[in-house]
């Protein structure tokens, strides 16, 4: 005697499977432009708002002297080291910007990292460079010790501390910074700079 229910079982796994495969992800390349420019965008700020997020926090091995690395000097180095000078320098305007609205407006780290955005677009177009993790992190170390030094400018000519207290200080701030942040410096670098390169190519 047959049993019905063996036979419509049997029918229904193809069915099943094709729902399964109605719902897979189809690959970046075939995603429409602008779908992929936004998802391209959003992925950029995620990434700058981590980095905003990062820099209060002190965990095991992201602290020397009391100083963390400088993330947003990072990110900016990685964005600028592959563009334009013009875009190295409206980024790091950007973060320095948001970085003041966090810590203090006056003095400014808009100057000092938009700075970096400049140098480090001059850098890779004249190919002083090589691009990998040693260059990038050589790179990472001589714009945090830069950086820290313009700030310390702008104190001193802000003019309400003693210059000896403030350079006595930035000295330990500038290496501190400088060692961590070119320490850490392939964590944010090798990832998003995959992803862009991903987008590139697939843009062209």
């Amino acid at each position: 005697m047959k049993i019905p229910a063996f036979g419509s079982s049997r029918q229904k796994k193809p069915k099943s499977s094709e729902r399964k495969s109605k719902f897979q992800i189809q690959p970046l390349s075939r995603w429409h432009p602008g779908v992929r420019k936004l998802l391209g965008w959003i992925v950029t700020a995620s990434s700058v708002l981590l980095c905003l997020l990062l820099l209060p926090t002190r965990l095991p091995g992201m602290e020397l002297l009391g100083i963390g690395p400088n993330w947003l000097l990072i990110w900016v180095v990685a964005w600028s080291v592959k563009r334009s000078v013009f875009a190295g320098a409206l980024a790091g305007i950007v973060l320095g910007l948001l970085q003041d609205s966090m810590t203090s407006p006056n003095p400014t780290h808009a100057l000092s990292l938009g700075i970096v955005g400049i140098l480090t677009g001059l850098l890779q177009k004249q190919r002083f460079i090589e691009e990998d993790f040693i260059s990038i992190a050589v790179i990472v170390f001589v714009m945090a010790a830069l950086a820290e030094t313009i700030f310390g400018l702008q104190l001193t000519l802000i003019g309400d501390r003693k210059v000896t207290d403030i350079w006595t200080y930035y000295q330990r701030v500038a290496l501190a910074s400088a060692i961590l942040s070119s320490l850490w410096a392939p964590v944010v670098y090798y990832p998003l700079n995959r992803w862009w390169q991903r987008m590139k190519l697939l843009e062209q």
